[in-house]
């Protein structure tokens, strides 16, 4: 039998539980629905930090070569 979808099982539950009314049977409450848990996304704001301070390293690691390499540059004029 194939999965009923949320809605119709819900209509069905409440189909029987009217129908229990008028014919006077107990019926069962319906066992609660778990919620399935979402995933939390990671925010996009700590990536671009992230981004931004990846850079900001690199550009201090250069920062040495390209003084070095202006140096030989000026010497050489």
């Amino acid at each position: 039998m194939a999965k009923k979808s949320k809605l119709a099982a819900r209509a069905a539950e409440l189909e029987a539980a009217v129908a229990g009314l008028f014919t006077g049977t107990p019926t069962e409450a319906p066992a609660p629905v778990k919620k399935k848990k979402r995933k939390a996304k990671k925010a996009k704001v700590v990536k671009a930090a992230k981004k931004t301070a990846k850079k900001g390293k690199k550009a201090a690691k250069k920062a040495p070569k390209k003084a070095k390499k202006a140096k030989k540059k000026a010497k050489k004029r």
